[in-house]
């Protein structure tokens, strides 16, 4: 059994999505989210590339990876995971539509007030109201 004694003093620093298309990711993410390249990292033999966008508010990144030997789509299966981006102003309906006009929109909960848009690669990211 662990101890949960400790106290931890933590942060999420980024979250990491393998793509099969670097530059068609960043723009997808830049046109969508508003997201900014932050960093990049290429490996010395050429076998990936790392780039880390960062949204106008927060510190949290996402790193979106580029693997050399990996040019097939990722099969991501019944993979339930996904990013969820909270909207720092009351314009939702606005953002929607303009996702709904991107062609982005992959699934919409009315009753729940959430939709998800889905990236290149098909990994979906929930679109959440301004609490």
């Amino acid at each position: 059994m662990l101890d949960h004694t400790m106290e931890i003093n933590c942060h999420f620093d980024h979250f990491n999505i393998n793509v099969t298309d670097l530059s068609r990711s960043i723009e997808f993410y830049k046109t969508t989210l508003g997201l900014e390249k932050t960093d990049e990292k290429i490996a010395s033999d050429g076998s990936y590339i790392i780039n880390f966008l960062k949204a106008p508010k927060g510190n949290f990144r996402l790193e979106l990876t580029w693997l050399k030997d990996h040019p097939q789509p990722y099969e991501l299966g019944d993979n339930e995971s996904h990013l969820a981006v909270r909207l720092d102003t009351d314009n939702y309906d606005e953002v929607r539509e303009y996702h709904r006009h991107l062609g982005v929109i992959c699934f919409e909960n009315p009753a729940m007030g959430i939709y998800f848009i889905h990236d290149p690669d098909d990994y979906w990211i929930e679109i959440l109201r301004k609490k």
